[in-house]
């Protein structure tokens, strides 16, 4: 921060002073005036230019703001976009998903194994029948049981095939929940970006507000500096116009004290003509007043 103006170093001048000091005096006032309202000047040029410098800084600051929150909204907009993709093809999605699980319901595909269980049931059973050694009464509820899962795989299989194009719903819809979540992934990233032009925005308007807090302290310090440096040169123009003051009425004395010797000098002229005309003897002092005179 900028210091005060050392008032110290300030020159008054009061109206007794300028009144009544002599013009030696006043002379020397005005120059003490002057160059304390120079120095005062420079000092209101150099805290002018660094409020300047610092409203330059602060708009800088606030440019800086500006740009991060523009690219905020870009971002935020494009979020918005991204959202209402994931949304809607969520939707789409879910409407698929509930086709698929009202069909298997009417099918009545809801309970029971699906056909890659059944499938591996029954490869299991397959394989035990060939490897162990069975009595014939457990080989024949073995047997039974293949057929049964046989029967169970055949019957849904051709409920599955009344159901049409179930499988194929099923991974349409599970495509576009994919693409749903890329969809997610990209609210995600620009979310983040967005928060961080945010957060720099925040930043840059509070750096903004400092350095316009300085850049006003630096212009009460300027404003303090012109009003001292104004203040000097008014007293200064004061003393001035003092100055000329007294130049006039020396010249006035000066003109009164010469018309007051040419008036005593025509008396005395005219006393020594008179004197010339009783016929007394003129030296040659008096002849030459007299001709100074234009007596004679």
């Amino acid at each position: 921060m900028a210091q005060s103006i050392d008032k110290s170093k300030n020159v008054d001048l009061t109206d007794d002073e300028l009144e009544n000091k002599s013009k030696g005096e006043l002379i020397k006032r005005a120059g003490q005036l002057r160059d304390r309202r120079n120095e005062l000047n420079q000092k209101a040029s150099e805290r002018a230019s660094k409020r300047d410098e610092l409203n330059a800084k602060t708009r800088e600051k606030v440019d800086e703001a500006q740009h991060h929150r523009e690219k905020r909204d870009e971002l935020n907009s494009d979020v918005q976009e991204h959202k209402q993709k994931r949304n809607d093809l969520n939707a789409k999605a879910n409407e698929l998903f509930s086709k698929v699980d009202q069909t298997k319901s009417e099918l009545d595909l809801d309970d029971g194994e699906s056909l890659e269980q059944l499938e591996e049931e029954i490869e299991q059973l397959e394989f035990r029948q060939q490897t162990e050694v069975l009595s014939s009464e457990d080989e024949r509820e073995l047997i039974e049981k293949i057929e049964s899962k046989r029967d169970q795989y055949q019957e849904r299989k051709e409920k599955l095939d009344q159901g049409g194009d179930i499988e194929e719903l099923r991974e349409e819809a599970k495509e576009i929940r994919s693409e749903a979540s890329t969809h997610h992934q990209k609210v995600t990233e620009l979310a983040d970006k967005a928060q961080e032009h945010h957060n720099q925005m925040i930043a840059a308007y509070r750096e903004a507000d400092d350095i316009r807090d300085e850049a006003d302290e630096a212009h009460e310090r300027f404003v303090e500096a012109q009003e001292s440096a104004d203040r000097h040169h008014e007293d200064f123009v004061r003393v001035q116009k003092r100055l000329r003051e007294l130049d006039k009425e020396e010249e006035q004395e000066r003109r009164d004290e010469r018309a007051q010797k040419r008036e005593e000098a025509r008396a005395e002229a005219e006393d020594i003509y008179q004197k010339f005309k009783e016929g007394e003897t003129l030296d040659t002092e008096d002849l030459m007043k007299l001709q100074k005179s234009g007596l004679l």
